[in-house]
């Protein structure tokens, strides 16, 4: 196997290795309250918060966390939207060695249940818009510990709650009233390394228990100096005082985890906090500010923004440093719409097991139309034989994509079995389809698991998505294998017309008859107002397989 001969496709600043601080991850909210105390670390709806007094919240908590004996090693549930209160405690459980458990607050009662089983969660931070489900969650399961605050109580002029106002259950522990009760000099030093576990990140699953991935301290400090270095440009051209980042990226997924928050925070950048994603609130929360040194994204939210009736009015070229696509292949279209309206746009892969940060196109150098780019600073990649996971493809064939790094997880929480099965000889098997070409560029065909087989052929229903979306009047598409009696599986799509726009089958099946040999066109399209998403928004095609073999079996 060559050697990362892709290195020399790296942009002028970014070196080929990097040298990681042996640090735990607070360190790094340590190292921004030093050098610009009094600069704003967030702005929740026009509220902000320094460095110095975050970090001030973070030790309080930490050292009330501490006195309720929460020590290294428990895990710490934080179940909680973009606000202040989400980084008060993740960084205050890792100052105590607790390794964090991120939580979607969308998940319902059972899915919290199994995950809360699997992790033996001993506090879990709560907040008050999903306490019906978290009742239902600590009937069933015993939570020792369980803090609940209201988002709003860190916006100034709102009523603050407190723990009558919120009706919490015998025990709970209203956020507020924990954080007084703390010491911003917590009596505590806890001695963590490198690698110990700081995090369990789940991975996306519809049914059954996903699988919690192992970063430890030092995957976040890799991922995030990998992130901060090949955007090296971005602090090296702006002063530290305008660094903005918009944190719409949910902190609970692991893309939002370290590209923007823990970013934003090495970088010493303010966050601009955005706890949910509403399209023409986000339009108003951008009006408000001239610039933004960087936005990470993902294509529905790029889709949404792109789009808006204002966004032509609003020069985003102008008022972002960068642009910044991951969670989900970007469709070529959108990237395009974007430079044409002078954006700085990029595109990234990673996935939980990688923290976030894996495979990226450089700013500066080549880009080559529909490739996620390539390996970061001190990552190899190959492309091997599905089939026996060790053979080298030729370039420009298919296989699947094997990655190895420093921000490649440790394993997954309490699940050897799949552990085994996912990292061989230190070699992290994504189930990832895709091809490198000569230069290095990694493409991504599909999921190992979404690959169609129509008549003996293997369709990938990415390609599939790319065409559809072409269509003028298409705003989302998806594609699934169906299966079918005599072709084994029949191709379907799903599409999301733009607002105000009507078309027939027949119209988007015709749109394909030039762009797709006959085995790869879609038999069946169904219309949808809305295709089913993650939190971070990635369209879900494993939802709608769920229900297509659901509708399957009943009309059997």
């Amino acid at each position: 196997m060559e050697t990362r001969f892709w290195h020399s496709h790296y942009d002028y600043n970014v070196p080929a290795s990097i040298r990681y601080p042996r640090i735990p991850v607070q360190d790094l909210l340590q190292r921004a309250a030093n050098l610009f105390p009094d600069k704003p670390a967030s702005n929740l709806y026009g509220t902000e918060m320094t460095f110095w007094e975050l970090r001030r919240q973070v030790l309080k908590m930490a050292s009330a966390m501490g006195a309720m004996g929460v020590k290294k090693g428990d895990r710490v549930a934080v179940h909680l939207p973009n606000c202040p209160q989400y980084m008060i405690a993740y960084y205050a459980a890792m100052t105590l060695g607790a390794i964090v458990v991120n939580l979607n607050p969308m998940y319902t009662a059972e899915e919290l249940k199994a995950i809360i089983r699997n992790t033996g969660v001993t506090t879990l931070f709560t907040f008050d818009l999903v306490l019906p489900n978290i009742r239902l969650l600590c009937a069933d399961a015993e939570i020792p510990r369980v803090v609940v605050t209201k988002v709003t109580d860190y916006i100034q002029g709102m009523k603050v709650s407190t723990p009558a106002s919120l009706e919490l259950e015998k025990g709970w522990m209203h956020f507020s009233l924990l954080l007084e009760g703390g010491n911003h000099t917590p009596s505590l030093r806890v001695a963590i390394l490198p690698d110990d576990p700081a995090l369990i990140q789940f991975t996306g699953g519809t049914t059954g228990i996903p699988k919690g991935a192992v970063l430890t301290h030092a995957n976040i400090i890799a991922a995030t100096m990998q992130a901060n270095q090949w955007g090296a440009h971005l602090n090296q051209l702006t002063p530290p005082e305008k660094r903005i980042v918009l944190s719409m990226l949910p902190f609970f997924h692991v893309y939002g985890d370290i590209v923007a928050m823990n970013w934003a925070v090495f970088s010493c950048a303010t966050q601009i906090l955005v706890p949910r994603f509403d399209i023409d609130e986000l339009m108003g929360i951008l009006t408000r500010f001239e610039r933004i040194s960087f936005f990470p994204a993902v294509p529905t939210m790029l889709n949404a923004i792109l789009n808006h009736p204002k966004a032509d009015e609003m020069e985003l070229g102008k008022k972002f440093g960068l642009l910044n696509s991951g969670g989900a292949p970007c469709p070529l279209a959108l990237i395009e719409k974007a430079r044409d309206m002078g954006i700085a746009f990029s595109e990234g892969w990673g996935m939980s097991e990688t923290t976030s940060v894996g495979l990226a196109n450089p700013n500066f150098g080549l880009m080559k139309p529909g490739s996620v780019g390539i390996p970061v600073p001190d990552t190899d990649v190959r492309v091997v034989n599905p089939e026996d996971g060790v053979t080298d493809m030729p370039r420009g064939e298919r296989g699947e994509l094997i990655l190895k790094g420093p921000q490649v997880m440790q394993g997954y929480w309490n699940n050897p079995d799949e552990t085994d099965g996912q990292i061989k000889n230190g070699w992290l098997h994504t189930g990832d389809v895709a091809i490198q070409d000569e230069d290095g560029y990694i493409f991504i065909v599909d999921r190992t698991k979404d690959m169609i087989i129509a008549s003996g052929y293997n369709v990938y229903p990415r390609e599939v998505d790319e065409v559809v979306f072409q269509h003028p009047k298409v705003s989302e598409a998806v594609t699934i294998g169906v299966p079918d009696a005599y072709r084994g599986e029949t191709i379907k799509t799903f599409v999301a017309l733009k607002p105000g726009q009507t078309a027939t089958a027949e119209e988007i099946i015709e749109f394909c008859k030039d762009k797709l040999a006959p085995y790869k066109r879609p038999r069946s399209i169904e219309f949808k107002d809305n295709l089913p998403k993650s939190a971070v928004g990635k369209v879900l095609r494993k939802v709608l397989r769920a229900e297509e073999e659901a509708r399957l079996k009943k009309d059997v």
